[in-house]
């Protein structure tokens, strides 16, 4: 009988003991570097291998590759949005402290830039599969949205960032450094181009 996506959802809705655990993070953390290394033709045998697991491990966590290829996708998001989240923590604990906000707002965009290379790789390796990411990763980047609101407002409120900008000018300004940063990769100074654009978004002096 082939499995359906609510036998996947209720195997995703039982809680998993610690061990089990650690198992999944280790397939997903292989998934996502297989498949940003060598596209979604990777063998699900073979990132069992890469992760130190069995495949029959990989198969009970993840019955399709589909579905691997969508976890790998949501972790990252998570990731993102848990990070965001301590992002707005610190600014929130910092109150009218513009440098701490500051260095909390201009931090986690640097973060996010640095992740979201390996995550376009992924989601477009994902779209050339069918699979709709608006879908697998509604809620995700619901919470990611939202605490980015959060920070903006946040470093809005104390001066350190242009009191016009929106979010999407924010996510225009990501995405612009991120292409940028790609276009004159630089070793030995990481993120310098991207830095630089998103300077933009300080206030004029």
């Amino acid at each position: 009988m082939p499995v359906t996506r609510q036998d996947e959802a209720a195997a995703e809705a039982r809680p998993l003991r610690a061990d089990a655990r650690r198992n999944r993070a280790r397939v997903l953390e292989a998934a996502r570097e297989a498949f940003a290394a060598e596209g979604l033709a990777v063998p699900l045998d073979d990132i069992a291998r890469r992760a130190g697991v069995g495949a029959g491990t990989v198969y009970r966590h993840f019955p399709t590759k589909e579905a691997l290829f969508e976890a790998v996708i949501v972790d990252r998001l998570e990731y993102l949005a848990a990070e965001a989240g301590l992002a707005v923590a610190a600014a929130a604990g910092a109150g009218p402290d513009d440098e701490a906000v500051s260095a909390a707002f201009f931090g986690f965009l640097a973060l996010m830039v640095a992740d979201a290379s390996t995550k376009k790789d992924l989601a477009d390796a994902l779209a050339g599969a069918g699979v709709d990411l608006r879908a697998v990763t509604l809620h995700a980047a619901g919470r990611l949205r939202g605490h980015l609101d959060d920070l903006l407002a946040r470093a809005k409120a104390v001066g350190a960032v242009r009191a016009d900008v929106d979010t999407e000018d924010l996510h225009a300004v990501v995405f612009g450094a991120l292409a940028a940063e790609q276009r004159r990769a630089d070793a030995e100074r990481p993120g310098r181009i991207a830095g630089l654009i998103c300077d933009g978004l300080r206030p004029l002096s």
